[in-house]
């Protein structure tokens, strides 16, 4: 079944909730938080997204974004998956998916 289309509400707060697949752990360490947040800090600036807040707990993340472009949330967490997953599994040796799907609720 294909994913429900994600709200693309410019200029509107939106909460993202991002899951480790299987509710299974994504960060290990603090390098891994911090590395996370980098990924964060760096893509939102390219793609145009205020972040107001966020939680990162040791298997799910929470944000909350106000994107300033139609496509901005969705091309910047998916910029911030793809490189936190190459940085998860690099480091750690493993394969596969790290995070379950993107929910995204204005």
């Amino acid at each position: 079944m294909a994913r429900k289309p994600r709200f693309n509400l410019v200029g509107v707060p939106q909460h993202i909730m991002q899951r480790g697949n299987n509710r299974e752990p994504c960060f290990y360490t603090e390098d891994d938080y911090l590395f996370y947040l980098e990924c964060i800090d760096a893509f939102s600036k390219k793609y145009n997204c205020s972040i107001h807040s966020y939680v990162l707990m040791t298997n799910h993340v929470h944000l909350l974004v106000t994107p300033q472009q139609t496509e901005s949330v969705s091309k910047m967490m998916q910029s911030v998956g793809a490189k936190y997953v190459r940085y998860i599994n690099r480091t750690y040796k493993r394969t596969g998916t790290l995070w379950e799907a993107v929910l995204n609720r204005a």
